[in-house]
């Protein structure tokens, strides 16, 4: 008989999980508290180990033609003179840039007509018993489960339910950040402005007549809000970037009309183990780098595909994957992560010098 198993989470970490479990043979079934997926957000690097991983998903073809060609970056002073250009030369033949929506449409695509969807509703509270997990849903009866995995995010509903707190867990980067994406271009296309003033950050990405608006500012404590509370998180950056130069007034009215408005903080996940009894993370739940690092979408993706390889190692005897998976996966993890530390500070200079520095820098 085949065993059930539950999602918890419909991006790149979840319908990656889904579609390695229904592979070795798994009933899955997903559940999303959006009502559809979650659109929006900056586009995905897919490189290195995570190409082979699309590729075996049959989705590299799809990919190839969808991936977006950015030409070069600027970095702007207040007068919108570029005082450093980058050249975004032609990308390796395993590497792509791709759009977040065009990505995550093709990977529901490849798992759709195998797996259960379940959205608009979320895991009330998780009870592991013998031979299963016990399952209680906001919005419907209880289920059991053979396994369940938390591929929820950084705010992850299981992690809370199975592991403890999330401030438990979660390294402040000292860093917020914003992302608003406007239908129109408001630089030229293919291309990445970047603007800073002392611990704040404005960075534009043009691509497919529409520009990502990226604000990111520095905070040595972190700010108490609702991470549910779009007009509160909007009313801090408005407030945050007020006053500041370049094209600053014109960019914060894009932000406060726009309809995709997305905002945290910066942060990493960092665990001594992903998994507990029946209940494994993926993704930015067990292991997030942060969006400084570029990877969020590809690392999910990567953790995926080690979990499912770590089950047919294992010949799928969960207890012995999910050593398998925290044991082989955790390298390259730590040296993402670290990576991505060190980065924050070349996003967000702290000092008008750090940024006088970088921008006459040789490429």
């Amino acid at each position: 008989m085949k065993q059930n198993v539950l999602v918890s989470g419909a991006s790149f970490a979840g319908l990656s999980t889904a579609y390695w479990m229904s592979k070795l043979g798994y009933n899955v079934t997903v559940v999303e508290i959006a009502k559809g997926l979650k659109r929006g957000g900056t586009p995905v690097n897919i490189r290195g180990n995570t190409v082979d991983i699309v590729k075996r998903m049959g989705l590299l073809d799809q990919i190839q033609s969808n991936h977006l060609k950015m030409e070069l970056t600027e970095y702007k002073n207040s007068n919108d003179v570029t005082e450093r250009t980058e050249l975004r030369e032609d990308l390796a033949d395993d590497e792509y840039e791709i759009e977040r929506d065009v990505l995550l449409n093709m990977m529901f695509g490849a798992v759709k007509d195998d797996v259960d969807f379940i959205f608009g509703d979320s895991i009330a509270s998780l009870k592991e018993e013998s031979n299963g997990v016990e399952v209680a849903f906001k919005g419907g009866p209880k289920r059991s489960y053979d396994l369940v995995f938390g591929c929820d995010g950084i705010h992850s509903v299981v992690r809370k339910a199975c592991f403890g707190e999330e401030a438990e867990f979660t390294h402040f980067l000292k860093t917020y950040f914003s992302i608003t994406i406007v239908n129109k271009l408001l630089i030229k296309e293919n291309t990445t402005q970047m603007y800073n003033e002392p611990g704040k950050a404005i960075m534009l990405n043009a691509y497919n007549n529409k520009t990502d608006i990226v604000l990111c500012f520095s905070s040595d404590k972190e700010i108490p809000y609702d991470y549910r509370n779009e007009e509160q998180q909007r009313n801090i950056i408005l407030n945050r970037f007020s006053g500041l130069g370049w094209r600053t007034p014109e960019l914060l009215e894009e932000v406060e009309n726009s309809k995709t408005f997305y905002f945290d903080k910066l942060c990493q996940v960092k665990m001594p183990s992903w998994t507990k009894g029946r209940v494994a993370l993926v993704g930015d739940a067990g292991y997030c780098a942060s969006p400084a690092a570029g990877m969020g979408g590809s690392l999910a993706i990567d953790g995926a595909s080690a979990l499912a390889d770590a089950f047919r190692k294992c010949h799928g005897d969960y207890e012995r994957a999910f050593q398998e998976y925290n044991k082989s996966f955790r390298p390259f993890l730590e040296e993402v992560q670290t990576t991505a530390e060190m980065f924050v500070d070349f996003l967000v200079p702290p000092t008008e010098e750090a940024i006088r520095e970088r921008h006459t820098q040789e490429v």
